[in-house]
Order: structure tokens, then sequence, then C-alpha cells
């Protein structure tokens, strides 16, 4: 089954995929790598979310808002390639999560953009991963993601 079909079994469509926000590009390849750089809950969302965990947004807030930036990582991921066919492996994701001091559920939050590459991907999309909480990100996005993928040649 292609992937398109697959966000389309799942109910999901992509979003145009957001630009850089400074002078970076969107991914990088090098070999069979693609390193996408970091992307937040900005594309195909009505308002963009700004504020900390465990302050304006909840956990489950938090885990809707990763999955929102997993959906904008594969559309500059589809926009890079052409299709998203191309990507043999989910390598990692290193979230950065817009937190309070005393907020501790990071890894339920990032689990919202683990969650969708799995069901995206199957046992393609299980990947390495890390998290972190930070006391401010760009644009006070409640988080903020990188990933690697591997990709046929």
């Amino acid at each position: 089954m292609s992937i398109e079909s697959r966000l389309k079994e799942l109910g999901l469509s992509l979003p145009e995929a957001s630009d850089p926000q400074g002078s970076y590009c969107n991914c990088v390849r090098t070999g069979n790598l693609l390193y996408v750089s970091g992307k937040g809950p900005v594309a195909g969302l009505k308002s963009v979310p700004k504020g900390k965990l465990g302050r304006e947004y909840t956990t489950a807030q938090g885990y809707e808002f990763a999955k929102a930036t997993g959906l904008d990582i594969l559309s500059a991921l589809e926009l890079e390639l052409g299709s998203l066919d191309k990507i043999s492996r989910v390598v990692k994701l290193q979230g950065f999560v817009n937190a309070t001091e005393e907020f501790e559920q990071h890894p339920k939050v990032l689990d919202g953009c683990s969650d969708l590459m799995a069901e995206v991907f199957g046992n393609k999309g299980v990947h390495a991963r890390s998290v972190f909480g930070a006391t401010s990100v760009r644009g006070n996005l409640p988080i903020i993601i990188d990933s690697i993928f591997e990709v046929e040649d």
C-alpha cells in the first residue's frame, strides 16, 4: 500500500509544508539520510499555538501538537522527495518541549509524533528518539521536532 493511500485510510491529509523560519532549509540529504530541520505545530492550523506545556497547555494538547508537527514533517519530506514512498525508515525524532520547570510528561507529548510515524509507516516508522524540556523555543511554540529519515536511492 502506498503511503498516500495509508494517509487516506487514516483520515489524514498533509498541510502545505511550512517555510523555514531563518537562514536554513527544510531538508538536507547526505547519502541515504535526510535530515529535516526543526518543525513546530504551525502548518495547516487555524491559529498557531504559543505557550508552555504545564501552564497554557495540557499533556493531551501537547500530544496533538506533536502529531500536527509530525504532519508538517511529512509535508516537508513530500515536498523534498516528491513521494513519501521513498522513505525506507524513520531513523530518529528529537523533540524540544517548551514546558514549565515542573512539567514531567515530555515523553507522552512526543508520543504524538512517534505514534503518527508508526501509524503511517508501520514497522519502518518505529525509531530512536530523544526529548528535552526547554525554557523557550522559537516563536514560543509548545514543541519543536527535528528528524532523520533513511531514503531510497
